[in-house]
């Protein structure tokens, strides 16, 4: 039996056991994460540690605790450009958290693509716009993508094309929201 469906900027690739995804976050894309709160990611702003190549993680849910992928375990490829950043990962099914993710994103739960990161130091431009504010993040650390079940950014939307053949830290002030907890 083949399936699959389309639901945004992730895709889902199941075939003989092994699992791999693509995914996409967009640069440019403005969102409101509060009432008269919008944020913007500037392009490139991510290339940092990409370019270096350091360890990212790809987790379900911002979970550290819930690894889908990382660089450093070779199951995790970025690029970064000018329009946005795309993921490729391979997905082992053998943690229960992995068939966890696997089954919700079949299931059309998992929805959607979140970066955390922390903004550097100058790496950010504020400014008022009528009765908002819109904060322009141009320079920032990206230690994960996380597949979620709301994203922040709505057009890192999941696209889900699974095909199966059945052969064979932000410093503490008070309650944070979930999709402000990367936000510095």
């Amino acid at each position: 039996m083949l399936w699959g469906g389309n639901l945004g900027a992730l895709e889902i690739r199941a075939e003989g056991g092994e699992t791999r995804l693509t995914a996409r976050f967009p640069y440019g894309a403005q969102t409101e994460l509060a009432p008269g709160r919008h944020e913007v990611i500037a392009p490139r702003a991510f290339a940092g540690r990409i370019e270096a190549g350091e360890d990212i993680h790809l987790l379900a849910g911002h979970d550290y605790e819930k690894p889908l992928a990382s660089r450093a375990a070779g199951t995790l490829k970025i690029e970064d450009t000018p329009e946005g950043v795309t993921l490729e990962a391979r997905i082992a099914g053998g943690t229960s958290w992995a068939r966890d993710f696997l089954a919700a994103h079949a299931s059309g739960l998992i929805r959607g693509l979140s970066p955390g990161f922390r903004v550097q130091p100058g790496g950010e431009r504020i400014e008022t716009r009528g009765d908002g504010l819109l904060r322009t993040v141009t320079r920032a650390q990206v230690f994960e993508f996380s597949a979620v079940t709301v994203p922040a950014y709505p057009s890192a939307q999941i696209e889900a094309r699974a095909w199966e053949t059945h052969q064979d830290r932000q410093p503490v002030r008070g309650a944070v929201h979930p999709l402000n907890r990367w936000r510095a």
